[in-house]
């Protein structure tokens, strides 16, 4: 009986002592060459933007290049499937997003990964909160002033997004939702064409993210009446929040973070989150993203997972109570 016992203890340590010795190996002196970090979306975005930032930062942590990979197409699918059949070794990393992790699951009629089971979410970068805007011909100046306007029109208004199923859209549908009001939904081909349309007057109103919207409300040519953001944004104190001005709970931000393939080395994963918090924990990287009106994130490894799985379940249920579909 103890030589059973003795064997059994043997192999083991022979299966799990290769294991960790595995994991040891991928860790030690990571990275030892360049890291990819896939962005699902073209130049020019704000996920590219965050990208870039953080990138160039782990990469000057690192002492090795970041290589930043714009892989645009289907919603961010395209690059996401990509980095879900990656080599899990951590010299692949996606550029995750609520979009991607969050709603296409839902969004797609069938989309080709797993976003709880192909990825490990190895920390959270920045929440990016939208602006409720306007264009100026529109005859209201507040968000007091909005909501009966709204209403008044009773479904005779329309919003502009830049696609359906973005966190544009989905901001909108979910204040439809909570706000009992009607609009109708003007999808654009990305932010870009969907701000021209309302700063032209093609389109009176729409949400967009606070670093591609901040130019056209400084220039006066939209008017930014409230935050998404559960609490008001330090960099416009003056406006007030979707949420206090009677939606409480309204609550989005699009995120911002890193995840790697399924598999990867958890020594890796930990030394990517841990520099990662100490990057984003610097007064120089939160001046930056401040700039941009980005907070943030107190999000390591586990603690950033636990939030994505949240995150599934709450824009799941937006996507299906939206109706919105894509084959």
């Amino acid at each position: 009986m103890k030589t059973v016992v003795q064997i059994a203890a043997a192999l083991a340590v022979a299966v799990s002592t290769p294991a960790a010795a595995a994991s040891a190996s991928a860790s030690s002196g990571y990275p030892q060459r360049s890291v990819r970090l896939v962005v699902p979306y073209p130049p020019g975005g704000t996920a590219d933007l965050m990208g870039r930032i953080m990138g160039q930062r782990l990469g000057d942590a690192w002492r090795s290049n970041v290589v930043i990979d714009n892989r645009g197409g289907a919603g961010g699918n395209i690059a996401t499937e990509l980095v879900a059949r990656a080599e899990p070794d951590g010299y692949t990393l996606l550029l995750c997003n609520a979009p991607v992790l969050a709603i296409n699951p839902t969004l797609y009629r069938k989309v080709a990964f797993d976003p709880v089971k192909d990825f490990v979410p190895v920390i959270g970068i920045a929440d990016v909160p939208l602006f409720l805007l306007v264009h100026p011909s529109v005859p209201v100046k507040t968000y007091d002033e909005f909501l009966p306007y709204v209403r008044s029109r009773k479904g005779n208004i329309n919003y502009a997004s830049g696609s359906v199923g973005s966190t544009t859209h989905l901001s909108m549908e979910l204040f439809k939702t909570m706000a009992k009001v009607q609009l109708t939904h003007v999808p654009y081909k990305g932010s870009g064409p969907a701000l021209a349309a309302i700063s032209a007057g093609e389109v009176p109103i729409m949400f967009e993210l606070m670093p591609s919207a901040m130019p056209f409300v400084k220039s006066e040519r939209l008017r930014a009446l409230a935050v998404t953001s559960a609490k008001r944004f330090p960099l416009t104190p003056n406006l007030p929040t979707v949420a206090e001005k009677g939606l409480p709970g309204y609550d989005v931000a699009s995120w911002f973070g890193l995840c790697a393939p399924k598999q990867t080395p958890a020594a890796v994963v930990k030394k990517i989150s841990d520099d990662g918090t100490a990057i984003l924990k610097s007064n120089e990287m939160r001046d930056r993203l401040a700039t941009l009106g980005a907070q943030p994130m107190d999000m390591p490894s586990g603690k950033f997972e636990a939030y994505v799985k949240s995150e599934i379940s709450k824009w799941s249920k937006v996507v299906r109570d939206s109706g919105a579909r894509v084959d």
